[in-house]
């Protein structure tokens, strides 16, 4: 169980998050953090990454990955592409 709040996490998130959009931005994607729901972080990912079929890779093996390493090794992202945001959890916590 990761020992934060949804807000604690959000905040975390939205801190570290210039540094990890990185990559994505390297391959002319966008990507915008959402909030947190139950431990689980949001993303939107759009540009180039939005319908791209190695964007579930990138959330979990770049973005999750990098989380982990930052803010807690059981951490679990999750991503949208624009216009899906009726996908997202109720009540989601933003930073």
């Amino acid at each position: 169980m990761i020992p934060f709040s949804d807000q604690e996490l959000a905040e975390a998130i939205a801190n570290y998050m210039p540094g990890v959009e990185e990559y994505v931005k390297s391959h002319d994607g966008t990507m915008r953090f959402l909030g947190v729901k139950d431990s689980v972080g949001y993303v939107e990912l759009g540009g180039t990454c939005s319908g791209c079929s190695m964007s579930t890779a990138t959330t979990k093996m770049v973005i999750q990955k990098r989380l982990r390493e930052l803010l807690h090794p059981e951490l679990t992202m999750e991503s949208i592409f624009p216009g899906e945001e009726s996908k997202l959890p109720q009540d989601l916590v933003q930073a």
